[in-house]
């Protein structure tokens, strides 16, 4: 057992964590370059240049392996395997089937007026609504690789949970009123992005040219929030004092994790650019569930996301789904933060 986890381990820190390109960047901005290895600057430029490094170099796998995937799963046939389910399996199918359908040059929003349109119940929509921005594949590797896999498969869990529980209580509302008319009105016309191509006659070589432009185009939206995100993670890692993070975000304090779920809803960026924050706060003592709801909040609650489902849904609804995963984050944050202080 000791052998495997050892193996386990070395292919974590190798391939995932790359501690060794952190130890390089360290070794050539102290030797080479002549950095004082004791000062703030050195800290946060070593945890730039290492962490852009490691998550272009994971996203760029990662994706192309997701995508890959996901060219069995298209809007189309995700909508086949979901027709004429109802109930809570029905939730729980889509919301598993949110994780692996991800990758779309659409958003998650047009998707879900196009399941709406096609018939699905409101619940089952949901459903995927929250879990498909929450939960993918890639994000689950990337959190392993900044925190553990029991870290990334809980945070899975979870927000399998939320969506699994929010699509079922909408449901279980019956809010299917409170969706805008020219939503609710069912169409034949096909959903989501098109891959140029249905999935069924797509042969190997077009799946990996799919995820290759898949590759291209996430890259290309998502670059800007990662430099950004990894830039404020620099500066909380290298010049932010722990003491003074510690006292807003901190366990200590009661109200840190409804914080840094308001914290997290008006940012606008994905799981991708918000690691390399989470990453530094949790170098600073932040406690476990408070990162975690800080990440959730800004991918799930995001305010432009808000926005646009505002103009598909009523406000009775979004309010609803509003306070269903605002619900759900902070029961979750808490709870991590109690496991955390007790057992870890």
């Amino acid at each position: 057992m000791q052998v495997i986890k050892d193996i386990f381990g070395f292919i974590n820190d190798t391939f995932f964590k790359m501690t060794w390109l952190d130890q390089l960047i360290r070794s050539l901005l102290k030797d080479v370059i002549g950095l004082d290895s004791t000062t703030a600057f050195y800290e946060s430029l070593s945890f730039f240049i290492y962490d852009v490094i490691k998550i272009f170099m994971l996203l760029a796998i990662l994706i192309w392996i997701a995508s890959y995937l996901q060219s069995y799963f298209s809007p189309e046939r995700t909508q086949r395997i979901l027709q004429g389910k109802s109930g809570f399996m029905a939730n729980t199918i889509g919301a598993l089937l949110g994780t692996v359908t991800p990758f779309c040059s659409c958003s998650s929003i047009p998707i879900f007026i196009g399941f709406t349109k096609a018939g699905l119940p409101i619940g089952v929509t949901f459903s995927f609504l929250i879990s498909s921005p929450l939960v993918d594949l890639a994000s689950v590797i990337l959190l392993a690789s900044i925190f553990n896999w029991k870290v990334a498969l809980a945070y899975v869990i979870v927000g399998l949970i939320i969506a699994i529980i929010g699509g079922s209580l909408i449901s279980f509302f019956k809010m299917e009123k409170y969706v805008e008319s020219f939503v609710m009105k069912k169409s034949e016309q096909p959903i989501g992005c098109a891959t140029g191509v249905e999935e069924e006659n797509m042969s190997k070589r077009d799946r990996m040219i799919y995820a290759v432009e898949q590759v291209k185009e996430i890259i290309t939206k998502v670059w800007p929030y990662v430099l950004i995100g990894v830039g404020i993670g620099a500066i909380i890692h290298g010049y932010i004092p722990q003491a003074l993070i510690e006292s807003i975000l901190g366990n200590q304090n009661i109200f840190s994790v409804p914080l840094a779920t308001l914290l997290g809803i008006p940012m606008y960026a994905d799981i991708f650019g918000t690691l390399p924050i989470a990453e530094a706060l949790v170098s600073k003592g932040v406690g476990l569930g408070t990162v975690l709801a800080f990440m959730m909040a800004v991918t799930a609650l995001s305010l432009p996301s808000i926005i646009m489902l505002k103009k598909v849904v009523k406000t009775k609804l979004l309010i609803t789904f509003v306070g269903i995963v605002t619900t759900g984050i902070l029961i979750m944050g808490y709870v991590f933060n109690i496991i955390e202080s007790l057992f870890i």
